[in-house]
């Protein structure tokens, strides 16, 4: 593996990496790994698909899940051409203005806020339900929506100017598959203080302060739900949340501990499974999928049929 010195070039170039130990295997690791952008890929496609094209999906909790669907499609797309390249032609090196870029901090930030705005729309359905309409309208949604995205771009806009103005040397190379803030700052030649502090601010605004409020909400939430009388109401209610803490466990366990293989996981697991989960627990997303798979097979016997003629 290549190293770099800082004094060899004007511009660090910066090397990624796949699974350590497993070089030798990567070729075979890309099959699975390629299925799984696949599947994410086309998965939040067709949740996008749906919603848009299904008038009876037009409703807050699919224009959130609309929303997640997009964050996990651009984690998938960000991070798919830099990933395959690793594992299938060995290409380990990236350039600085290509590295700092931080699409995925952005997404993952994006998809935080999503997520919170998903246990709001969970907290005024149940606890609120006869406001739900007046509170969450369109112009809210769209709100919500834009403040996410543009918190996510705002706290991120400034790690690449940061971090162009230090030195690089040693050994530049980086222990995931794709350049992460709090990696390529720990790789100047000069004092990081300053990233540090910041970095760890975008941390605790974000993913912190999200983790807390979600967790409130379901507190609200669970308080509500035991005040009901009826057991089979009470787990109609819960029924409701079930798509949406899965979503939470999905996204915010992997990151806990962002090791190589975790950071694979974290990567990748939340984008292909949270279609899955809404596809399973939503019957109107799930009615459409089962519908557009029977039109699908129809179609392909059809084929056959017309090509034996």
């Amino acid at each position: 593996m290549s190293v770099f010195n800082a004094s060899d070039i004007e511009i660090p170039t910066f090397v990624l990496i796949g699974i350590p130990g497993l070089e030798h295997v990567h070729i075979w690791l890309s099959i699975p790994i390629c299925l799984m952008y696949l599947v994410a890929i086309m998965g939040n496609c067709t949740i996008l698909f749906l919603i848009k094209t299904e008038t009876s999906l037009h409703e807050p909790m699919y224009y959130f899940l609309s929303m997640l669907a997009f964050s996990d499609l651009g984690l998938s797309v960000s991070s798919l051409p830099t990933v395959l390249r690793i594992f299938l032609f060995n290409s380990t090196e990236i350039s600085s203005d290509a590295c700092f870029l931080f699409f995925i901090h952005c997404l993952s930030f994006l998809e935080s806020s999503v997520l919170l705005s998903m246990a709001f729309d969970c907290f005024v359905a149940i606890c609120r339900p006869l406001h739900y309409a007046s509170i969450l309208t369109h112009t809210v949604i769209v709100r919500i929506g834009l403040a996410s995205l543009g918190r996510s771009v705002a706290l991120i806009f400034p790690l690449p100017f940061m971090l162009k103005r230090f030195p690089y040397c040693g050994s530049l190379v980086l222990s995931h598959s794709y350049c992460l803030h709090q990696e390529v700052m720990k790789l100047a030649c000069a004092d990081i203080k300053t990233n540090s502090i910041y970095g760890m601010f975008v941390i605790v605004s974000t993913v912190g302060v999200d983790s807390l409020l979600i967790l409130f909400s379901y507190a609200l939430i669970l308080r509500t739900v035991l005040s009901i009388a009826s057991r089979a109401e009470r787990l109609k209610a819960l029924n409701t949340c079930v798509s949406h803490i899965s979503a939470v466990l999905l996204f915010y366990t992997p990151m806990i501990g962002l090791s190589v293989v975790m950071g694979f996981v974290y990567l990748l697991f939340p984008p292909v499974m949270n279609p899955i989960v809404y596809s399973v627990k939503t019957k109107q997303i799930r009615d459409r999928v089962t519908h557009a798979f029977y039109i699908g097979h129809l179609l392909w016997h059809y084929v056959k049929y017309m090509w034996n003629i």
